[in-house]
């Protein structure tokens, strides 16, 4: 979720909105038609095919800003969002993914699926070194899938529950035999979720999480480290032994830490900063930036992430256990104005779970709850809590995410509806890491998050609304408002396995249907990211995975 892999700052812009790019294939029909075909993905479908017709001009060096600054550049260690930002430069995974979320061959240069959809074998690249010299091979893969990422990422490990067997036939193959079919499976082996980590590191290591060889960052990207000065800039070099010739075409990457976001703006407005990621400026700066004529604005990118924000409510804490509570914060927060005004008019309303991107949206089945503040105080009556001599129904604190100007706004204006209908709220600051400990040991009643919805809801709607069976507080932020209702366990374990499309979105219109009238949690809009980036620089939003994505084939105009 957005929590527990790193929830950044939002931001959106532009004069001209851009409508989402549909994703109707890569997550339903494209992984259907991958499972009757037993065939193979040629390697020529690889990230050349997105440059522009524009040939290529080596040399030069990209400046970006990486904010908050990362507690590790190790991709396999953390997977926050300045990390992941950093590490996929220099980690990278068997595929990645194309703005549609199909997959591009990557460390794996072919694939195949059985048609039963049990068996994937992957045909690994030859020619691949780690930074160290050392020859890449399948022991990396089985590795990495069955002792490092299942111990250091709880997603990895929930997907690997579903895998029976991973086995190494030659050095160069990798098969993968599931325990029944799971159609959402290619979408954890791109380099953000699948990285793939050198095993020769790690010989007699048992605990992978605090290992001191997490330290040497050793990968098989087109980046290698050159030089990290804590609270100033992380420094990129090509990696000359590369596996694809003549890439990358980028000398230098410089990641430079800007604290303050006013300070951030100024660097891009004068020419310091090559672009700027979503977050990287508050919202209400980015009209302005985007003026400038040597500037591109686009909202592509994050196609797989497609994340989408929340109130999160403890379902522990009266009186948000009762239904008619959670029904009248619902209507008591105007969300066109959270949209229009504190998130500059960057995002789309959402009554459910999932986004418009996805394939499995069904808007018919779903409550809305339209701004009414009069109908909220009528829900609140019929509760029985009445107000008090100063005008209060009840009292909440909110812990607000931690992540600049707008969120805090955003915090501020939640507390001043809910004030309007008698519900006093109490904002909770802290830091990120206050903010993470709060929220998964239940030590708040509301707490702003958004979660990263990953391309499938068997991938990252799961951990959201499934029961924590015998847990009063789970270990992780993901179902963190213990909410529990086991028609909707069953309706997402029954849907994760099954192959045919149609069911599946019948499957996921029950779910939302239950989770609209339940409201586990309260969704305000769906986040839209923008990017800011100047004209010369090319090919930087390639992908699905947008600025996480590798840089091996992006260029500078000189």
């Amino acid at each position: 979720m957005g929590a527990g892999e790193g929830p950044r700052l939002n931001s959106r812009q532009t004069r001209k909105r851009n409508r989402y790019r549909p994703v109707a294939t890569g997550r339903g029909d494209t992984m259907k038609r991958m499972l009757r075909l037993f065939g193979t993905w040629l390697a020529a479908a690889t990230l050349g095919g997105f440059a522009h017709a524009q040939a290529p001009v080596n040399g030069g060096t990209l400046n970006l800003i990486v904010q908050p600054e990362p507690p590790t550049i190790n991709l396999g260690v953390n997977k926050l969002g300045p990390v992941s930002f950093v590490g996929s430069k220099l980690y990278e995974g068997l595929i990645t993914l194309s703005p549609k979320l199909e997959p591009i061959p990557m460390l794996a240069e072919s694939w195949s699926i059985s048609p039963d959809g049990l068996v994937y074998t992957f045909k690994l690249r030859k020619n691949v070194k780690w930074h160290d010299g050392k020859p890449f091979t399948a022991e990396d893969v089985l590795f990495s899938f069955q002792k490092f990422l299942p111990a250091t990422f709880a997603r990895t490990r929930q997907v690997m529950e579903k895998v029976e067997s991973i086995t190494a036939p030659d050095s160069h193959t990798a098969v993968f035999r599931l325990k029944q079919p799971f159609p959402s499976f290619m979408l954890i082996f791109d380099a953000t979720g699948g990285t793939i980590m050198p095993r020769h590191m790690y010989e007699g290591v048992t605990e992978y999480r605090t290992a001191s060889q997490n330290n040497t960052i050793v990968g098989t990207g087109p980046f290698r480290v050159k030089e990290w000065r804590k609270g100033a800039y992380i420094h990129l070099v090509r990696n000359p032994d590369y596996w694809s010739p003549g890439k990358p075409h980028l000398d230098n990457i410089y990641f430079h830490v800007i604290p303050d976001a006013n300070g951030r703006a100024i660097a891009f407005e004068t020419g310091r900063i090559d672009a700027l990621r979503g977050g990287d400026v508050e919202n209400f700066e980015l009209r302005r930036l985007a003026i400038a004529k040597d500037v591109k604005l686009a909202e592509s990118g994050w196609e797989f992430l497609d994340p989408i924000g929340f109130l999160n409510l403890n379902l522990r804490n009266k009186p948000l256990d009762d239904v008619r509570f959670r029904q009248a914060l619902a209507h008591a927060i105007d969300r066109n104005f959270i949209v229009r005004s504190v998130f500059s008019g960057f995002g789309r309303l959402t009554d459910g779970p999932f986004t418009s991107r996805s394939p499995f949206k069904n808007t018919a089945a779903e409550t809305r709850y339209p701004f009414d503040p009069a109908r909220a105080r009528a829900l609140l009556d019929e509760m029985g809590l009445k107000p008090n001599a100063d005008g209060v129904r009840a009292e909440l604190r909110l812990v607000p995410l931690p992540y600049g100007e707008t969120w805090q706004r955003f915090a501020e204006f939640i507390r001043e509806r809910l004030g309007d209908v008698g519900i006093k709220v109490t904002l909770v600051p802290t830091d990120v890491p206050g903010w993470y400990r709060r929220i998964t040991s239940g030590d708040f009643d509301l707490a702003l998050n958004f979660v990263y919805l990953l391309g499938d809801p068997a991938i990252g709607s799961n951990q959201t609304y499934l029961s924590f069976a015998g847990m009063p507080v789970p270990s992780s932020a993901a179902n963190v408002g213990g909410y529990s209702n086991p028609r909707v366990d069953e309706l997402l374990r029954t849907a994760e396995h099954t192959q045919d499309v149609a069911e599946r979105r019948r499957l996921y219109a029950e779910l939302q249907k239950i989770l609209s009238q339940d409201l586990p949690v309260l969704w305000t809009h769906e986040l839209v990211f923008p990017t800011l980036h100047r004209t010369k620089v090319h090919n930087l939003l390639a992908t699905g995975l947008g600025m996480n994505e590798n840089f091996a084939d992006v260029w500078i105009k000189r």
